[in-house]
């Protein structure tokens, strides 16, 4: 089993909070492939999202794993006393403590990890935000498991044809409802097309039996 983990922060941001100062980006690469050159690392990738630095890291210790946070915290620091050292704006306003207390999570970073069974393709993409609303993502995921004119799959794929079951939030009022495609597709467009209030998530292989005739 391989684990990725994608770990960011706000640790300084370069003309208030446009972009990365490339000092910051350096000093995480440097982290990162001693990290890698130690073995705890299968691979990384240290990129930016406006002033969020985003660690993307291969490994096989697991979800939540404490070396893996160690490893981000760590990073964030060191990056902290670079974005301190060049007077950028909100140096280390993402961490909320002076010291590690085993996970990043609750302690101002944010974590997306998953554990997966790697295949000999295994492309992967990770969607990056920065103060956006709620559903940033509507769109695109609609595009992906609902539209066939974006994906051909959804159509002429056995295991796509029967469609995928969207998870959609009411990020007001703390409720969620799933709805399926494609026969729902009207009503996930009523609720998707409001981003700021409803949000998509988790596309779902659909578990219904496709009437598709066969033979």
């Amino acid at each position: 089993m391989i684990t990725l983990s994608a770990i960011k922060a706000d640790i300084g941001g370069y003309v208030g909070h446009a972009s990365m100062h490339p000092d910051l980006e350096a000093k995480a690469c440097e982290c990162m492939e001693k990290a890698h050159k130690e073995g705890l690392l299968i691979d990384y990738h240290v990129t930016k999202c406006g002033d969020d630095l985003q660690l993307i890291m291969t490994h096989t210790m697991g979800e939540e794993n404490e070396k893996i946070h160690k490893l981000a915290w760590d990073t964030f620091v060191d990056c902290t006393k670079v974005a301190k050292s060049l007077k950028l704006y909100g140096a280390g306003q993402d961490l909320l403590s002076d010291s590690f207390a085993g996970n990043v999570k609750g302690m101002g970073p944010g974590a997306a990890e998953m554990e997966i069974e790697e295949r000999p393709s295994e492309p992967v993409i990770i969607y990056m935000a920065d103060k956006t609303s709620s559903g940033a993502w509507n769109m695109p995921l609609y595009k992906m498991f609902a539209d066939p004119f974006n994906t051909i799959g959804l159509v002429i794929s056995e295991k796509m044809h029967e469609g995928f079951s969207f998870e959609i939030h009411d990020v007001k009022e703390n409720k969620k409802i799933t709805l399926n495609a494609p026969e729902e597709i009207y009503d996930i467009l009523v609720f998707i097309g409001a981003p700021a209030r409803y949000a998509g998530s988790r596309p779902a292989a659909s578990r219904r039996r496709s009437a598709r005739p066969t033979g």
